[in-house]
Order: C-alpha cells, then sequence, then structure tokens
C-alpha cells in the first residue's frame, strides 16, 4: 500500500547540552531509499523515531502519513538473550516485516553480522519494494541499497540525491575547496586585523595632529574631534562587520580533522622475522573448534580472518594472545605479551576508572607531563576537559581515539583487532584507518568489512570453515 509524503518542516533537535541539527526541511516520498549518516551521537537514531512520530522535534513540525505502516528494527536488540547478534536481526527483522510494512526502518542492521548473514540482508534490502530509511555507517550498505544521504552534520542535515561514491567524490572535492576558502578566509581575518590596528593608530595620529593644530582654540579641537570621531566609528564599525561576517563564515566550515600519528616501534625495528608460528595446531575449550591449524605471520604481515558468528575465529586469536581458557594443541610460537597488542569494539584495554591523561601516562612513565599532552594533542585530545575526563564519561569514538593513542604510545609487534568497526561512525572509521595505515607492525584482523580492510591494506585473507583454517 502506498503513503502520502512524511513531511519535515523547519525541524530542530536539541538537548540541554547541545544542538543536533536545527532547520531541517524535507518529504520522504513513497518508495525513497534513504540512509542517515553522522557522527555517532548526532541525533540519528532519534531522527528515526521522529519518522515515526515516537519523538516530537525541539521545534519545527514532522507530518506523518496516516496510511504509513512502520516496521522498526532499533540497534540493540535486548529481547533475545540466547541468541547470536545475527540471529537476533533476523527474529526482529522477521517481526518488522509480518506488520507488512510500507516504510521499513532498520538502525545500525549490519553490525555483528557475519558474511552469510550481512548477505542474505543486502539481497532482501535491495529486493524490498516499499520505503527504506536506514541509519548505517556501512560503506557496502549504503552503497548498493540507498539513493538518498542524509548526513546530519556541523548542526544541519545535508540531503544529497546519489549513490555513496558520488557523495564521497563530491565530499572530497568540498573539502579540498573549504581548505582554500578556509586559507582564504584566514589571510583575510589577518588583513582586517591589520586593518583595525592601522585605524587606531590614524586616529591616535589625527587627536594629536587637532591638538597641535587648534591649540587653544578649544570649540574648534571638539568640532574637529567630532568629525574625526565619526570617520574612526564608521571605519571601525565597516572593519568589525567585515571580522564578524569572516567568523561566521568560519562557523559553518568544520573539516574532519586528521590523525598523524606517531609510533614508538618504527618499521625498521619490526624486522623480517617470524612473529607468529602454528603447525598442526588446533583451539577449543571442552573440545576443539579449529583442528589441522597452519598459520605464519613475519614482519610487518597484514591478514584478514573472516568466518561466521561462533566458528572460532576470536578462539583462535585468544590463544595466540595466551588466554589461559582457551586449550590449544600442536606446535606454537607466538610473541611475548608485551609484543602484542589487542582492539576489540568494546575497548577492553582501558580502565573506565582512569582519566584520558592517567591511560597514557601509566604506560609512559619516562614521558614528562608536556610529551603525554603533545601525544595526546595528536589524537585530538586537545583541551584541559578533555584530557582530564574520565573514561567512562567518552563517547564511542573518543574511546576508539584513547585506544589507538595506547597503541601508539607502546607500539606491539603485533596487533590484533576484533570486529573495532562495529558502531563506529564515518569520522571515527576515518580515524582509525588513518592510523593503522601508518602501523608498522603485523597485524591480524577480524571483520566483515571489505571496506575498511581494503583501506588499511589488507591483502592476505583467511576464512574459518568447517572447522578448519583456509588461507
Amino acid at each position: 500500500m502506498i503513503h502520502k509524503p512524511i513531511q519535515f518542516k523547519n525541524v530542530r533537535l536539541s538537548f540541554p547540552h547541545k544542538v543536533c541539527f536545527e532547520n531541517f526541511s524535507a518529504q520522504v516520498q513513497y518508495g525513497s531509499r534513504i540512509a542517515i549518516m553522522g557522527r555517532n551521537g548526532s541525533g540519528k537514531s532519534t531522527l528515526l523515531k521522529m519518522i515515526q512520530g515516537l519523538i516530537e522535534p525541539t521545534e519545527g513540525t514532522v507530518k506523518l502519513s496516516e496510511d504509513a505502516v512502520f516496521g522498526y528494527v532499533p540497534q540493540v536488540i535486548e529481547d533475545f538473550d540466547v541468541l547470536s547478534g545475527g540471529q537476533r536481526l533476523n527474529k526482529a527483522l522477521t517481526q518488522a516485516l509480518a506488520l507488512d510494512p510500507n516504510v521499513l526502518l532498520l538502525d545500525e542492521p549490519t553490525n555483528h553480522l557475519d558474511v552469510g548473514n550481512r548477505n542474505s540482508l543486502m539481497r532482501m534490502l535491495r529486493q524490498f519494494p516499499n520505503t527504506l530509511i536506514i541509519v548505517s555507517h556501512d560503506a557496502e550498505l549504503l552503497r548498493t541499497c540507498v539513493n538518498i544521504l542524509w548526513h546530519v552534520d556541523n548542526g544541519k542535515v545535508h540531503v544529497f540525491s546519489g549513490d555513496y561514491d558520488d557523495y564521497r567524490r563530491e565530499a572530497t572535492q568540498k573539502r579540498a575547496s573549504m581548505e582554500h576558502e578556509l586559507a582564504r578566509l584566514d589571510r583575510q581575518k589577518k588583513e582586517t586585523h591589520q586593518s583595525l590596528m592601522k585605524e587606531q593608530e590614524r586616529a591616535k595620529k589625527r587627536k594629536i595632529y587637532g591638538e597641535k593644530k587648534y591649540d587653544g582654540d578649544k570649540l574648534a579641537l571638539r568640532s574637529a574631534q567630532g568629525k574625526g570621531q565619526i570617520t574612526t566609528h564608521k571605519n571601525k564599525k565597516r572593519i568589525a562587520d567585515d571580522k564578524n561576517a569572516i567568523l561566521e563564515q568560519l562557523s559553518d566550515l568544520r573539516l574532519p580533522e586528521i590523525i598523524r600519528p606517531k609510533f614508538s616501534l618504527s618499521a625498521a625495528e619490526t624486522g623480517g622475522r617470524t612473529l607468529v608460528s602454528v603447525r598442526e595446531g588446533s583451539v577449543g575449550y571442552e573440545r576443539a573448534i579449529l583442528t589441522d591449524i597452519s598459520l605464519s605471520i613475519a614482519g610487518s604481515e597484514r591478514i584478514a580472518i573472516a568466518g561466521d558468528n561462533g566458528s572460532g575465529k576470536s578462539t583462535l586469536v585468544k590463544a595466540i594472545l595466551g588466554d589461559e581458557a582457551v586449550t590449544k594443541s600442536g606446535h606454537w610460537h607466538t610473541p611475548k605479551p608485551d609484543d602484542m597488542g589487542y582492539l576489540d569494539q568494546h575497548y577492553g584495554t582501558l580502565d573506565l576508572g582512569k582519566t584520558v591523561l592517567e591511560t597514557i601516562r601509566d604506560l609512559t612513565s619516562t614521558w614528562s607531563h608536556a610529551e603525554i599532552r603533545l601525544h595526546l594533542n595528536d589524537f585530538l585530545f586537545r583541551k584541559n576537559e578533555e584530557v582530564n575526563a574520565l573514561v567512562s564519561t567518552l563517547s564511542g569514538g573518543e574511546k576508539a581515539r584513547l585506544s589507538l593513542a595506547q597503541i601508539a604510545a607502546r607500539t606491539p609487534r603485533l596487533l590484533i583487532l576484533d570486529e573495532i568497526t562495529n558502531n563506529l561512525d564515518l569520522e571515527t572509521r576515518e580515524h582509525v584507518i588513518q592510523v593503522l595505515k601508518s602501523y608498522p607492525g603485523a597485524m591480524i584482523v577480524i571483520s566483515h568489512d571489505e571496506d575498511f580492510l581494503r583501506a588499511i591494506e589488507i591483502h592476505c585473507f583467511y576464512e574459518v570453515k568447517d572447522k578448519k583454517l583456509l588461507g
């Protein structure tokens, strides 16, 4: 059944501590295929609820369609505790589709899905005939399942009609243009400041000249000063107006910041020696999950491991990390614990009771306070309130950046990453990619995200299937 348009008019979403977006006007026509993108905490999930009338905007109106039937799958599905992530999504999606919706709304649906479930979901979404609205940062989903993008950024919802790759190309061009404009405005800002200084100097000279010229003639002096002050005020107002216009333009231009990390370990120091060697290996708990494991990693090699949920990927990396809960047999050579780093989507290396500063200080006992601040600055922790914040108060993106700062501060020879792109917004994802591309050591990555793997230059792939590690 076709639904009438859902209309947004001058919509604002704000909370006591921030404005997510404002002045948003748009229509959701029947058959639209929309993706909502943006940073964590930008209001994407709330916008999804607004479309259904579950939440009212702070200002403006959302006119719902009385003939819209909504099927909704939230990001965190808590109803089915005993099921895996893929099983939970499938069950929730089946319940939503049972309503025969003409508007299907999904919040980060590909998180935690293995390759099989992910491919099934993509096929279903491509074939869904009605209106589809998805909150997602998944590049493949954005590329293949939608044709309208709503990007929540810098207090606005930017609407783009076209595919994701076109959007990325336009965003790259826009960034280059913005960098040029920022440089121009910065020069203009300095010129305006110099003009103001010159005007003040001219006013000072006019005052001194007038006092000398009209020495003793107070009436003539006051008249001349009055005219001079009018001229000075006009000039100052013009300069101030120019300055305010420049500052307003600068405030509208927010470039995503780039991380350029410095590692405590150089590429030369990683060497070419073998870090991991497994022959005739098996891993499991009460019984073997994987058998006949053959694996070798040396120097700065990077490998990816894929496989279904529950197939044994995480058990394998736990065995490499030396987890005593895992039973292993065969011939194993692995690095010392201090030469390995582990990073997962839950940021388990972080102590929630410490501050950002303490997190790095505890790893770098020989560093001065200034060196620690400089290191944190590289990872975008700059203000006093940012470096003194408790880890427990950080957003997901901030925790990701701090975990990467840990790795850079005391760089392991082998870095193991377990599904770290789950729940990352696009900006944080870019930060993770920037750091990992520069990482000098060897890497084992568990991920189903092919775009991410390409971006961090993974060229060697393994798959866990039928209790075997296939290369």
